[in-house]
């Protein structure tokens, strides 16, 4: 292998990883954006988070509304925690 293929390869190399740098930088300035925008565009959402309440710095409550229904969740220790369905108590 001649200097010229060894110029050749590093050169390549060099090419190469500043093009992963060049979308590595333009996905994390333009991809949040997009992505509001994307989701913006379907219309609204059916799961929102409509709390939340730190209990601890391990633990934390959220309260998490999907369509009608509200869904209380306990988060913490590695684990996750979701009250069990109430059916036809409040009705």
């Amino acid at each position: 292998m001649n200097f010229l293929d060894l110029a050749r390869a590093v050169f390549g190399l060099a090419f190469t990883l500043g093009l992963i740098g060049l979308a590595a930088y333009a996905a994390r300035r333009y991809a949040p954006q997009l992505m509001a925008r994307l989701n913006a565009q379907r219309g609204e959402r059916r799961m929102q988070v409509v709390e939340t309440l730190v209990l601890d710095p391990a633990r934390r409550l959220v309260l998490v509304r999907i369509d009608e229904e509200e869904r209380l969740i306990l988060l913490g220790e590695g684990r996750e925690l979701i009250e069990p369905r109430q059916t036809e108590i409040f009705k």
